[in-house]
């Protein structure tokens, strides 16, 4: 657990615009906010595949993405691996939601998840888990950096009333 973080760059706030991303997914197809208008879009940013952290959260949004979906919501998930890594994690867990490929983390940047970690009295640069919630217009409706990935989908699905 990280004793302490600061973000590289500013981080978003409710009523800020999305800086937009265009990343590729686990089939390769690029995708993008616009890809979601008329809906609401959970962006996910997590650090990496098959970890025991970042498999507990995708998993539950997996097992909730049905009632999430219902209530108009659309979940993906934004980390620094590989589309090979994403295809076979997607795979081994069943997700059934979008994971996209941030390689170079620009996106993670832009959106203010990237920066430094004191982990265990060690400093880290690296992905800081955060999530955002774009209204059906794209705009940030809200922005959660150092997000606990134990009960973090049931807390979300009480803000978004899912």
């Amino acid at each position: 657990m990280a004793d302490e973080t600061r973000l590289n760059g500013t981080p978003l706030q409710a009523g800020d615009a999305n800086p937009g991303f265009a990343l590729p997914d686990s089939t390769g197809m690029v995708v993008r906010p616009e890809d979601f208008a008329g809906r609401r879009l959970v962006v996910y940013f997590y650090p990496a595949a098959f970890t025991p952290g970042c498999t507990t959260e995708a998993c539950d949004f997996r097992d909730n993405l049905a009632s999430l979906q219902a209530a108009g919501v659309a979940v993906v998930g934004v980390s620094p691996d590989s589309v090979e890594r994403l295809a076979e994690w997607a795979e081994a867990e069943q997700l059934q939601f979008p994971l996209l490929s941030d390689e170079d983390h620009s996106v993670a940047e832009a959106w203010g998840a990237w920066g430094t970690k004191i982990v265990n009295g060690e400093e880290r640069v690296g992905l800081i888990r955060s999530t955002f919630v774009l209204d059906a217009d794209g705009t940030v409706e809200s922005a959660e950096y150092r997000v606990d990935p134990h009960g973090h989908v049931d807390r979300l699905r009480a803000q978004l009333a899912a």
